[in-house]
Parts: structure tokens; sequence; C-alpha cells
């Protein structure tokens, strides 16, 4: 089911633009109604508070993500390893095509959210940590394709696993936004991989050791 008004769309998508650029506590609805083109009752006619447009905002930017980002990749016929470096690449497209239209790296939305606003507000929190577990879900499937595959030891915890990549590729994200450099991406992002497949051929190396 569709937005129910252009309105609703335009507040929606000028969030998603401002507070995606900057943070939530700098941009006011004000700002908001200005950068939409709507007057502020038409703001309250559809959102309480600024926080309820956030909670859309949020739900928005994570049917994107995934629709533009997570499910092709993960629905294609490449390896697991192939999915993750495809992964990694069109973030740093993104990134690196941001730069270039705006001077700035402004790092990964939900991120940085919930770097300004989990002590600050439980419920959208909440909404983030949602969003955060089924990300990690995506993960936690091509870690078990990787272990099917053989890329990954067959002892791997693929749960714990993925939130640690997820962990690994937020700090990227982060790092990239601090040094303003979207290429930060490219050059360390494969380390996540790098890890796991070390891992596998560590505990080759111990088993050979003990025939």
């Amino acid at each position: 089911m569709g937005r129910t008004s252009d309105t609703k769309d335009k507040l929606i998508d000028s969030a998603l633009e401002l507070i995606g650029a900057r943070n939530y506590n700098t941009v006011g609805v004000q700002e908001l109604c200005e950068s939409a083109g709507v007057k502020k009752g038409s703001f309250y006619h559809f959102f309480p508070s600024k926080r309820d447009l956030t909670l859309e905002v949020l739900d928005e930017m994570w049917n994107q993500f995934k629709t533009q980002m997570l499910d092709p990749v993960t629905q294609s016929d490449l390896s697991a390893m192939d999915k993750f470096n495809m992964l990694l690449t069109r973030a740093y497209e993104q990134h690196n095509s941001s730069k270039k239209c705006t001077g700035a790296m402004t790092g990964c939305c939900l991120g940085n959210l919930a770097l300004e606003l989990s002590t600050q507000d439980e419920v959208i929190r909440q909404k983030i940590e949602h969003i955060f577990k089924q990300w990690a879900k995506y993960f936690e499937g091509l870690v078990e394709e990787a272990i099917s595959e053989g890329s990954m030891p067959e002892n791997t915890d693929s749960a714990a696993t993925a939130k640690a990549m997820l962990a690994y590729i937020e700090g990227i994200s982060l790092l990239g936004k601090t040094f303003n450099e979207p290429e930060l991406i490219r050059r360390i992002g494969d380390g996540v991989l790098k890890i796991f497949i070390k891992k596998k051929e560590h505990d080759r190396g111990n088993l050979e050791k003990t025939v």
C-alpha cells in the first residue's frame, strides 16, 4: 500500500534529505516544512511530532536500502564472498557519489541516528535496533551460504559472525565520515572477509597438525 498523500511524501522525502545529511536535533519542523514546500499545519495533520515523522523516515530508509541494495545482491547468483564484495563496492559508490555532490561523506544514516538518539529517545532506539537486527539477518544468510560453499569454517557461529560483520561495516562508515574519505570503504572493507578466510586457514592448519 502506497503513502496516502503527496504532502506526506514530500515531508518524508524532505526529512530523508535533511536528517540524513545532518542530524535529528538540528533539523526543525519549520525547516522540514519549508524544504518540502508545505504548511506547518499540514505537518501536524500527518505527524503528531518530529519523532513520528522520523519513525516513518527510518522505515523508508530501510525499505530503500533493502530494495535497492540488499535484495538485488543477496538474491543474485554470485557466490557468498562475491556478494559481500559487491555490497562493499556499492556502499563505496554510494558514499563517493554523495561526497561528490555535497563535499562530505555523511556516513550511514541509521548509524548516525543510533549514535545521536539511542540514549535520548527509547522509541527511536528500539526502531533502529529492529532494523539492525533485520540487516544482520541478511548477513547471517550470507554467512550460512559461505559455510555451505566451503568459504568459512563449518563451526562458524553464523548469528554472531553476522553481527560482527555489521559492526565492522558500521565502524568503517564512521571512520569514513570522520576522515571524509569514502575510499576507506574499499581499502579496509574487505578486511571483514579476510578475518574469516584466515580463520578457516588457521583451523585447517590446526587440523593438519593433529592428524
